[in-house]
């Protein structure tokens, strides 16, 4: 398995990745994926011989995304990393693809300079899988709010990162 970074043409395994996951994650249309794919400060898939299994979408301060909890960060941070959404096909799940992304975008914002990781995940219904998996991250709970109509709540996190020179 292979990480790297995703193109174009990876656009119909992103969407059907997505559409797997769709009950934890916003859909995605062809041009909402081009849309956020030109804003994305990193967009990285994982690779099984030619079978992209999991990609990772994030975003930097000042992007133009309008996500309610991209926007509940870039109004409290001037400098961050917001992983949007990760995800791993059914198939692949349990093999270490989530933790893969994870480690290359920790070594890509200690590259960058960029001191702090956030994300969200539900709690309303719970998504506890993401939950421990964060947790194993050091993320911790910055806030909540209600999304989608007020249907969900989301735990809105982050982890401080050292910076790439401090040897950590």
């Amino acid at each position: 398995m292979i990480v790297r970074d995703a193109t174009a043409s990876d656009f119909p395994d992103l969407l059907r990745l997505n559409e797997e996951s769709v009950h934890f994650l916003s859909p995605l249309s062809p041009a909402r994926l081009e849309a956020l794919f030109g804003e994305a400060a990193y967009c990285r898939v994982v690779e099984d011989g030619d079978t992209v299994c999991g990609f990772l979408l994030a975003f930097g301060e000042a992007s133009r995304y309008d996500s309610p909890n991209y926007l509940w960060f870039d109004g409290r941070f001037d400098r961050f990393l917001y992983i949007d959404r990760v995800v791993v096909s059914a198939a692949h799940q349990g093999r270490g693809i989530g933790k893969r992304l994870y480690d290359d975008l920790f070594v890509f914002a200690r590259r960058a300079g960029i001191p702090r990781l956030t994300c969200e995940f539900d709690i309303e219904p719970p998504n506890e899988t993401s939950r421990r998996f964060h947790e194993r991250y050091g993320f911790s709970e910055l806030g909540t709010q209600a999304v989608a109509g007020g249907k969900k709540r989301v735990s809105l996190q982050a982890v401080s990162l050292p910076s790439a020179t401090s040897g950590i």
